[in-house]
């Protein structure tokens, strides 16, 4: 991917400029939580973004994607949105540096990246990290990490459409190496946790079953409601609850007849999946993964069967791996559809892919993607 970038530069461009790269994300536990005012435990992975920038002394972006095969040329201005989507997330950027009083100098960029499209690890924040990193490393402004992570947060929301919360643009700018991130969606607080699966005999796969069941979005905003329900009823019985994430279990049981069943449901899960947060990070520090991949089956049991957003073919990519001995597997992400996140002891890594393959193929009629991850750094200038 370097030398490729390198050399389209080369015959665009000319001589010079850096190279950055950025990261796609994984989330092995705390699902549904972010908007709950709970903990989300992210790391950044090896699959990413690269580009090559540099500043042009011109007043415009000229940018070329490998991916798309297109070149986009646009001024630094808010009317000089492009239409391209792709090279709005970089216009973004730029525009949410400059309203935050940062420098922007008009560059010249060719860039890259190998997070696959559409299975769930944050490609839009790999490329929003990357050029907010870059552009502040190039124009010297001194913006701090946290705030490179609200730039990309706030390019979705403001010039993308999406009104995303802060995870992955955070695991992006944050990501390190052999670490997962728990970071608390409320305060904004976090701490690093060890994570090396392979130094401890374990693989990381995710299975992608190539599916979105159309429903995402609607199903999200009831089940968000459903939540923010349970959270008013417990308020008004325990006035320190802002969110979910801040009532006991038997806070719960006490408005259980003045909330719709499905609400309890709902508020079961995401109370249930903030104690699985801790009870990983705690099983993490003693090294203890078979513990994390027991946490990780029973998210999958409570995305599934109370939070209800799993669907057929994850369930079953889930029981295969529990039938496999599998150490840890749930469906990550925002659910109906996407991939499993699997922990899998090194030598039982090729039985249970080459089954997946098979055995999905058979029952669904199309193979499912494999994607080996590394827990790998964040955004960064490459030497």
């Amino acid at each position: 991917m370097k030398s490729k970038i390198q050399n389209k530069f080369k015959a665009l461009f000319g001589e010079g400029g850096n190279l950055f790269a950025s990261a796609g994300r994984i989330n092995l536990i705390g699902e549904h939580t972010d908007y709950n005012g709970g903990y989300v435990f992210p790391g950044a992975i090896d699959k990413g973004l690269m580009a090559q920038i540099k500043l042009n002394g011109l007043n415009k972006v000229r940018a070329f994607s490998i991916d798309y095969n297109e070149m986009v040329e646009f001024g630094l201005n808010e009317e000089d949105k492009p239409k391209q989507q792709w090279a709005c997330y970089i216009f973004g950027v730029c525009r949410e540096t400059i309203k935050r009083g940062g420098k922007v100098a008009g560059f010249d960029t060719v860039f890259a990246g190998d997070v696959p499209l559409g299975a769930g690890l944050s490609s839009s924040a790999a490329l929003e990290s990357c050029f907010a990193y870059a552009i502040n490393e190039l124009n010297g402004n001194g913006i701090d990490k946290f705030e490179l992570a609200k730039i990309g947060q706030s390019t979705e929301h403001n010039y993308c459409g999406v009104m995303c919360g802060i995870m992955d643009q955070f695991a992006s700018i944050f990501g390190k190496a052999g670490s997962l991130i728990r970071l608390n969606c409320k305060t904004l607080e976090y701490k690093y946790f060890p994570f090396d699966p392979e130094a401890a005999g374990y693989k990381l796969v995710l299975v992608d079953s190539c599916v979105k069941h159309e429903l995402a979005s609607s199903a999200y905003n009831k089940r968000r409601a459903s939540c923010e329900n349970a959270a008013h009823m417990i308020r008004r019985r325990h006035p320190e609850v802002d969110f979910l994430s801040d009532a006991k279990r038997v806070w719960l049981e006490e408005v259980r007849s003045e909330i719709p069943e499905e609400d309890f449901l709902r508020a079961e899960y995401v109370i249930g999946e903030l104690q699985r947060v801790l009870d990983v990070c705690d099983a993490l520090e003693r090294g203890d993964y078979e513990t994390a991949g027991e946490m990780m089956y029973q998210t999958h049991f409570g995305m599934s069967r109370l939070y209800e957003v799993s669907c057929e073919e994850l369930d079953f990519l889930n029981k295969l791996a529990r039938k496999m001995d599998v150490t840890g597997s749930r469906v990550m992400g925002g659910g109906f559809g996407g991939c499993t996140i699997n922990l899998v002891k090194k030598e039982l890594y090729q039985p249970f892919v080459d089954a997946a393959i098979e055995k999905f193929n058979e029952k669904f009629g199309h193979k499912p993607k494999i994607y080996d991850v590394v827990i790998s750094d964040g955004a960064r200038m490459v030497e």
